[in-house]
């Protein structure tokens, strides 16, 4: 929901009431992640999906009752053998939708696209409480909830609510986005009372670092930045660095790429969900920087070349002292095998191989095809 706040108070500052459907709960094969919403205004309009059309129809029309009665409700959304075309996912997957009037006055200003925060919700019979927006969800811990949120957490839930900052914390930390169940709804005693909760995170977007400014890191760039990477290029060659090249880079920087790389880190602006990739065909470059990046906890590390590039750049890594399972975190030649040629079909190829190593040992890489089982594992990105 956090990405239709803007949406949505636009929506009602004329005065017009809209019903929100929030996926909270998704099992099986199913197209869109817990958090993700669909908007049916007083007016008629609709805005977003939640399945990508097997059960827009049957949501609207709840949605229209929600905003007949102001009760919000709970629907589910399932695989049926004996009508597996009726209202339903004929993909086999489950979606649990919480629909909630949402009134003019009530929708909390969201900070700019990008930087961090949480909303949480009660969707229990409490759900008629205000939304809590919460900033800076990494740094959360129990004290600074009840700090910073006390007096807003104890009036959505009716109780004390120190019980529900523990909970809440390290879910807050690690970005998590789902549903938190406390007191007799089947999580912690929460000082004799019960709530339903559901929280949801949105992190910084992750980063993408391009190593080497060429024709190759212009098509990742747009790609990336499609993707909602935060896209960095960097290059030791001021001429061929030029930001005008890169207009989809957030940033461009003239700097040995090993040693940006070191600042960065040192900055705690790397993460687990960093990827790297060197497309520079220098060696002098190609080697230090993919020696530093291997060392570290990163999403992706990638490096370009032929086979005969690799083999070499094999050989300096280990002479350079990295370790075998260091080594073998390397993808290289990066890209999988789709037949690309141009340096845009060259980006496709990268990223295919960057969202399956991001994906984790679900992804086979395989055509669908060819491969059994659930089309979309639930959250598997998302939860990295």
């Amino acid at each position: 929901m956090l990405d239709v706040l803007e949406e949505l108070a636009a929506a009602t500052a004329g005065g017009i009431p809209c019903a929100a459907a929030t996926i909270v709960r998704a099992s099986g094969s199913v197209p869109r992640p817990a958090g993700t919403t669909m908007l049916v205004s007083g007016t008629g309009a609709i805005s977003g999906s939640l399945s990508g059309g097997c059960v827009e129809a049957a949501v609207v029309t709840a949605a229209e009752d929600v905003l007949a009665d102001g009760r919000p409700r709970f629907e589910s959304f399932g695989y049926s053998d004996t009508d597996a075309f009726a209202v339903g996912l004929s993909c086999g997957g489950t979606l649990e939708v919480f629909i909630a009037p949402v009134l003019p006055g009530t929708v909390p200003a969201v900070p700019d696209a990008g930087t961090p925060c949480a909303l949480l919700r009660r969707i229990d019979d409490g759900a008629a409480s205000v939304p809590l927006l919460i900033q800076d969800p990494a740094e959360a811990t129990p004290a600074g909830l009840l700090t910073a949120h006390g007096p807003a957490l104890a009036a959505m839930l009716g109780v004390d609510p120190a019980r529900a900052a523990a909970r809440l914390a390290p879910l807050l930390a690690a970005g998590r986005t789902g549903v938190v169940e406390l007191g007799e709804s089947g999580g912690p005693e929460c000082d004799g009372g019960s709530a339903v909760l559901f929280l949801e995170s949105r992190l910084a977007p992750p980063r993408l670092v391009l190593i080497g400014a060429n024709d190759f890191s212009a098509a990742l760039a747009r790609q990336g930045r499609m993707l909602g990477y935060h896209v960095t290029i960097c290059d030791a060659r001021a001429a061929f660095t030029n930001p005008s090249r890169f207009p989809d880079a957030h940033e461009v920087h003239v700097q040995w790429p090993d040693s940006y790389l070191r600042g960065e880190a040192a900055a705690g602006r790397l993460d687990a969900r960093t990827v790297v990739c060197v497309l520079s065909h220098d060696a002098k470059f190609d080697v230090p920087v993919l020696a530093d990046a291997l060392r570290r906890e990163l999403a992706f590390v990638g490096a370009m070349g032929s086979r005969r590039t690799h083999d070499a750049r094999l050989a300096a890594l280990r002479t350079a002292g990295l370790t075998g399972p260091e080594v073998a975190k390397l993808h290289s030649p990066i890209g999988l095998d789709i037949g690309a040629a141009t340096p845009e079909e060259t980006a496709v190829s990268v990223f295919a191989e960057i969202v399956a190593a991001r994906s984790g040992a679900a992804a086979s890489g395989q055509p669908l095809r060819d491969v059994s089982g659930p089309i979309h594992p639930t959250n598997r990105l998302r939860a990295s």
